[in-house]
């Protein structure tokens, strides 16, 4: 139970990667807060179902991407649990088109989304995290942010932007032993990719060292790790859970 005790805020987590570090860090004794935008319903099967394996989770519906509503999701996770331990910033949405078609609204959109959220959450738990002088925070970025992908410009720099905000969080918040940490995960095959073409899938899988596309639980389990105690002596950090998609 390597996050007993703990309470962690997850965003974006009705679904996909959030969904599987929900289950992940209830089934290792954490107290999991996950926010939600879209559908209640599905929600609250996924409260359900997390109590019912014996965990204490509570679906908040809350836009990362506003600060008063990351502020009022802070706020009402701290009257429930009374602190927060880990934060995860996994909110993110793809909006993919040529940079010379792209709206300002396209670009906007991700970057809010995506970006800002991590500078809305973290803000908000600061506090908190500076008063028990403990605490961990890991962003969900990716591989785009780190190699680039035509097609993506917008979700490339919204990826690249939050490597940049985890390194300089870590620098300014270490002395207070909260650290702060990046997952970058490569493709990773979930609901999505369901709907894409069998051809076009197997074609990604062999430009894959290791042959295969990650798991939502592939990422999940580098996420208990950099949430707990085994992770103590490691922040500022990207962890690329790629399947060796990128090797520097």
């Amino acid at each position: 139970m390597l996050l007993k005790g703990k309470i962690a805020i997850i965003t974006g987590a009705s679904r996909g990667i959030g969904e599987s570090i929900a289950r992940s860090f209830i089934a290792q004794g954490a107290t999991v807060a996950f926010t939600y935008i879209g559908s209640t319903e599905r929600a609250v099967e996924l409260e359900e179902s997390l109590t019912a394996e014996g965990g204490q989770a509570r679906g908040f519906k809350s836009d990362a991407s506003k600060m008063e509503d990351a502020e009022h999701l802070v706020k009402e996770v701290l009257d429930a649990y009374g602190g927060v331990d880990i934060l995860v910033n996994n909110a993110g949405i793809t909006d993919d088109t040529l940079l010379m078609r792209m709206s300002e609204d396209q670009w906007d959109r991700v970057i809010n989304v995506n970006l800002k959220s991590c500078f809305n959450l973290t803000k908000s738990v600061l506090r908190t995290m500076l008063k028990a002088r403990s605490g961990s925070i890991i962003n969900i970025s990716s591989v785009v942010g780190v190699k680039g992908n035509a097609g993506q410009a917008n979700y490339a720099a919204s990826k690249a932007g939050i490597l940049g905000f985890t390194k300089s969080v870590a620098l300014e918040l270490g002395s207070r032993n909260i650290r702060s940490n990046a997952i970058a995960p490569g493709f990773i095959e979930t609901e999505m990719t369901e709907k894409l073409d069998e051809a076009t899938v197997q074609g990604w899988r062999e430009g894959i060292p290791l042959k295969r596309g990650g798991t939502p639980e592939d990422v999940a389990n580098a996420c208990v790790f950099l949430a707990s105690d085994m992770s103590s002596y490691v922040t500022g950090q990207t962890l690329n859970v790629c399947g060796g998609m990128v090797t520097a």
